[in-house]
């Protein structure tokens, strides 16, 4: 098995993507044009993914003997969000390889896991505390001081399961958001800018990157990504070495973004690592040679790692579905505005803070890259 394990997965075969998302789709589609098959399972019907798979498989992860007839009907098995259950990624590697492995889902999927390898990787990282109960909650914040943030230790995302603490009045509410179970307490850091790196890593140590890009956010969702990002280089070139010492640590064979602060004092700390593709990286099908997508294709299935250059500033604008509000966005005006990309996701029904696509602008610079985007944005609505 170990053999087959290190054999690549040549085009003609079948993937498998537990998770049916947005991700999964844009990677199907990366598949699809190379000539792989695709399968995907998730509880969920005529999902993003689904609509551009081979065979849309309806099951709960937790269905272990479905995820396991699933696992070995495909060559290799990935993930596209990090909220499958552990139980569930290693069901199916018992019946077949799977990348990036369980054991890196199993850390990235937790924040208390994460920060504690963080920690004793000696990895750059913001100061926290295990919370398991309110008086934990006080003696942390007495620690590490206020404000801090508290945040779930498990299914966050999207800013959800993240609450600000200000003063002691907030304890016990927050405590009682967070559903009163474990959670992690980050001292609230002071910074310039967020900026995140998204790379891929192979069985064979290859390592390729996209650069530092960088993220604005706006109610704890990510609403712009800037590449390149607008910080100094030695910053950049310092975030890119993180991030390899990451990939390089967790043995990751796949892509895997970090997201940082950039503190006031230049320093970088990490705040959060996705063992997936990522938002703030979906530029790169328009603007790099190899997206991140098929950038995961190529780890998963052994392949060598594709060129990662950029051959031109690029800037990337979320569309939530908050733009629906009464009426249909009028996407001709958007598409009036030169080197525009639309991406559109497929889900039928606009909720406001669901990610239902994004726009793509490039330009000879980031400033009118950026510049390009918010007017293609504002035009859906005009």
């Amino acid at each position: 098995m170990a053999n087959a394990d290190c054999r690549p997965v040549l085009p003609g075969s079948t993937v498998g993507v537990l998770g049916s998302g947005q991700l999964g789709r844009m990677f199907a589609l990366s598949a699809r044009r190379m000539g792989y098959r695709v399968h995907t399972l998730s509880p969920d019907e005529d999902t993003p993914t689904g609509q551009i798979a081979d065979l849309e498989i309806n099951a709960p992860y937790e269905d272990l003997n479905a995820v396991c007839r699933f696992a070995s009907a495909v060559s290799v098995v990935t993930f596209e969000f990090e909220n499958v259950p552990a139980e569930t990624a290693a069901a199916a590697a018992r019946c077949g390889p799977v990348r990036p492995s369980g054991s890196v889902l199993h850390t990235t999927q937790h924040r208390l896991r994460e920060k504690t390898f963080l920690q004793q990787s000696g990895l750059p990282h913001t100061p926290f505390r295990r919370v398991a109960s309110l008086e934990d909650l006080a003696r942390a914040a007495s620690e590490l001081g206020l404000p801090a943030i508290l945040k779930t230790a498990d299914f966050g995302y999207d800013g959800k399961g993240q609450y600000r603490i200000r003063s002691n009045q907030d304890f016990a509410p927050a405590w009682s958001a967070a559903g009163e179970r474990e959670a992690v307490l980050e001292a609230f850091v002071d910074f310039d800018c967020e900026i995140s790196v998204v790379a891929a890593r192979a069985l064979t140590g290859q390592f390729v990157h996209y650069g530092a890009i960088e993220n604005q956010h706006v109610n704890g969702i990510l609403d712009i990504s800037i590449a390149p990002a607008r910080v100094p280089p030695a910053i950049a070139r310092d975030a890119v070495e993180i991030t390899r010492c990451v990939l390089e640590t967790l043995d990751v064979a796949g892509v895997l973004c970090v997201e940082f602060f950039v503190a006031k004092n230049g320093r970088l700390l990490i705040n959060e690592l996705a063992p997936r593709p990522h938002n703030s990286g979906h530029f790169t099908v328009d603007a790099n040679f190899t997206s991140q997508f098929e950038q995961q294709l190529r780890s998963v299935c052994l392949l060598p790692l594709g060129a990662v250059a950029q051959h031109t500033p690029a800037v990337m604008a979320n569309l939530l579905g908050d733009l629906w509000n009464s009426r249909e966005p009028a996407w001709q005006r958007a598409l009036e505005i030169p080197n525009v990309k639309l991406h559109l996701y497929g889900k039928s029904e606009p909720r406001p803070g669901r990610k239902m696509g994004h726009l793509t602008a490039l330009a000879p610079s980031v400033e009118q890259a950026l510049e390009n985007a918010r007017r293609a944005r504002q035009a859906l609505t005009a």
